[in-house]
């Protein structure tokens, strides 16, 4: 080969991995999460944007960040609005102080026994356009939801149904859940994450309202509170994936496409990575012999949910868009045959 056509080709073959690189940077956005570096969801949340560049063929670039990189967790709506990011994956409670509906549909405590059903809800529900209009006002598009689960219940009392929690000394956070517990009778009390292990363990309170049976059994808490409810009954927060309005509605619907498939599948995928965490976890709090784990009948769950609604009623009369949340959740319960 002649050195002018050696030249030539050694410029195609430059060209072309020139264009592939223009293909790969076509779409970069930045994404904040609220779980720090190495926490499992932020883990599983970095496989969701590897997943989409291969959807994409490497069309879509996310950087994920976590937790405070750029503003603090309660700011990546005010950030995106604003251009500082492009978009988050963030528990939407957060946001509850800008408008009572966030709270409401974040997590209606009591409402769901099952990730799916939460799903199912904004698939087929409403969910997903009312997430839409809740974050419109916020120059935000809602492309989907995931969740770490329905959180195990930590008790150093047997607790079999909505009866027991009568008087039972509890940690419960601030807020809605705080809320409901005490409409069911019991006596929740504040108290950071920090202290619940010193507490149930100095006879302070008997149970808490804490985090998923795997990280409850990794801490220690099932060993000095010995009757947990797994599953849980009453929370299961909402992990919104938004983004920049203006941002996704300039994007091709191929891609919009590919935004909205990997998010479900992650959420899929992160549901059932955490799930067989805590099934592995009880198996080895049963085979122990020390631990009893308790599962709630459908009739006691439903019994909650109800004490549970009427507080949701408190919440939907602090604002139009909470009273739209409760109007069609509960449609979704009655008719997914949750409530009567």
């Amino acid at each position: 080969m002649s050195k002018p056509i050696r030249t030539l080709a050694f410029a195609a073959v430059a060209m072309v991995a020139l264009t592939g690189a223009a293909v790969a940077q076509e779409f970069m956005f930045k994404f904040q999460s609220s779980d720090p570096a190495g926490n499992p969801n932020f883990i599983l949340q970095q496989e969701w944007t590897e997943a989409l560049a291969e959807r994409t063929g490497g069309r879509v670039s996310v950087e994920l960040l976590p937790v405070g990189s750029i503003v603090q967790y309660n700011e990546t709506q005010d950030a995106i609005f604003g251009g500082i990011l492009d978009g988050h994956i963030t528990d939407t409670s957060y946001f509850a102080g800008k408008d009572a509906a966030f709270s409401l549909i974040a997590n209606p405590v009591g409402a769901w026994s099952d990730p799916q059903q939460m799903f199912d809800f904004i698939a087929t529900g409403g969910g997903k356009e009312l997430m839409n209009e809740l974050l419109g006002p916020y120059g935000l598009q809602f492309i989907g939801a995931t969740t770490p689960g329905l959180e195990a219940f930590v008790s150093k009392v047997p607790l079999y149904g909505v009866d027991d929690l009568k008087g039972l000394k509890m940690r419960a956070p601030e807020g809605l859940v705080q809320q409901v517990f005490a409409a069911a009778g019991a006596s929740p009390v504040n108290l950071p994450g920090s202290e619940v292990f010193t507490s149930l363990d100095k006879g302070v309170i008997d149970a808490a309202d804490y985090t998923v049976f795997s990280t409850n059994q990794a801490q220690g808490l099932n060993d000095i509170a010995k009757f947990p409810v797994y599953p849980g009954f009453h929370s299961m927060p909402l992990v919104e994936i938004s983004m920049n309005k203006e941002r996704w509605d300039a994007l091709p619907a191929d891609i919009q496409t590919a935004f909205e498939e990997t998010v479900a599948e992650f959420a899929t995928r992160q549901v059932a990575v955490l799930a067989a965490r805590d099934e592995e976890a009880v198996a080895a709090a049963r085979a122990g012999g020390e631990i009893t784990v308790i599962d709630w009948s459908a009739e006691e769950r439903a019994k909650f949910r109800a004490i549970a609604i009427g507080e949701w009623e408190k919440v939907a009369a602090k604002s139009e868009n909470a009273q739209k949340v409760y109007d069609v959740l509960t449609t979704y319960l009655k008719e997914a045959g949750l409530v009567n």
